[in-house]
């Protein structure tokens, strides 16, 4: 497709917002060697995304360069391989998580590493599958990679708490978690108790009340893990709720989460807090792509924009109230 152009939305400094985005005619990407070229369907934006736009991650060189076409979360059809790639054909449907360095997702077309594509099931819509990437597999390997949890009926029972379930991560964590044996308390505000009690939790607390801002379970358990998908919770609320070696996995963390986390260690606490950062591998993606295939899990889509609307997704986001994930339609 070389010489070829195409609409995108792109930033060129940190800092701006919505207001920051600017609609460009840019050049077609080229596929190197072992990349796809995709036409894009569906993007998912991620907080992640807008905080590299704040300059939140400057310190690890985020963005590589500007303008910046920023998401990463996409789904799409093949419309070029390069050279060496094996896996992927033109026409192929396809899920992708891109190069969170150089992005791209916000476009008509993105190129993708083939380790980081994965074959996209018929009955899995764009939309469905954009959500899945960083979202999904945070919320799989917090659980399962951190907290031990077994996401089948024959892993051990353990008591799970999902703070703001109602978002990307934590509507994901809730039904994942659900796969097993696993007791799930989750918080959320007033709006959102019957759609969290929908996806499976088995006691669900409105944050802004007193028994919610303590996360305490309504039944009296204490938690084996805390899946925690919000901020501004210290370390001495989670304390008196934990197991004797529970573990909170921080995935929204910061300053305060790495020292914690160093203190616990240093001073050999059997209670943990851990903050992670997730990987996306290939393995993954199929693994949950194959789980919404199957109907085990759902992608909850909050709202959908065009991409001529993208900064006004883009502002939805920063809102942070979004119930689900917020899609970009090309």
């Amino acid at each position: 497709m070389a010489g070829k152009m195409m609409h995108a939305v792109q930033y060129d400094a940190y800092g701006g917002g919505a207001a920051g985005l600017k609609h460009v005619e840019v050049p077609v990407p080229s596929p190197k060697k072992n990349e796809v070229l995709l036409r894009l369907e569906a993007a998912s934006i991620n907080p992640v995304d807008w905080k590299i736009q704040k300059g939140v991650l400057r310190p690890l060189f985020l963005p590589r360069s500007f303008p910046h076409i920023p998401c990463t979360d996409v789904a799409g059809e093949v419309a070029e391989v390069g050279p060496q790639v094996k896996d992927f054909k033109v026409g192929d449907k396809v899920i992708a998580k891109l190069s969170t360095q150089y992005g791209g997702g916000l476009a008509e077309f993105a190129v993708a590493s083939e380790t980081l594509t994965a074959a996209r099931p018929s009955q899995v819509s764009p939309a469905e599958a954009a959500g899945l990437p960083i979202a999904g597999l945070t919320a799989r390997d917090a659980l399962t990679q951190i907290a031990g949890v077994k996401l089948h009926e024959t892993g051990q029972p353990k008591n799970i708490l999902v703070t703001a379930a109602s978002g990307g991560v934590g509507s994901y964590a809730v039904q994942l978690a659900k796969l097993g044996n696993n007791h799930v308390t989750a918080t959320c505000g007033a709006r959102n108790i019957d759609f969290v009690k929908g996806l499976g939790a088995d006691e669900v607390l409105d944050y802004k009340t007193p028994e919610g801002a303590a996360l305490r379970s309504p039944s009296g358990r204490k938690y084996d893990a805390v899946i925690h998908c919000t901020t501004g919770i210290p370390w001495s609320t989670f304390d008196p709720i934990l197991t004797e070696r529970g573990v909170v996995v921080d995935l929204t963390p910061n300053g305060s989460s790495f020292m914690t986390f160093a203190l616990k260690k240093l001073t050999f606490s059997k209670k943990q807090l851990v903050p992670f950062f997730v990987t996306v591998k290939r393995e993954g993606l199929e693994y949950l792509t194959q789980l919404v295939e199957d109907g085990k899990l759902k992608t909850i889509i909050d709202s959908k924009f065009p991409l001529s609307k993208a900064e006004d997704a883009w502002a939805k986001s920063i809102d942070g109230h979004a119930t689900g994930k917020i899609i970009v339609e090309p």
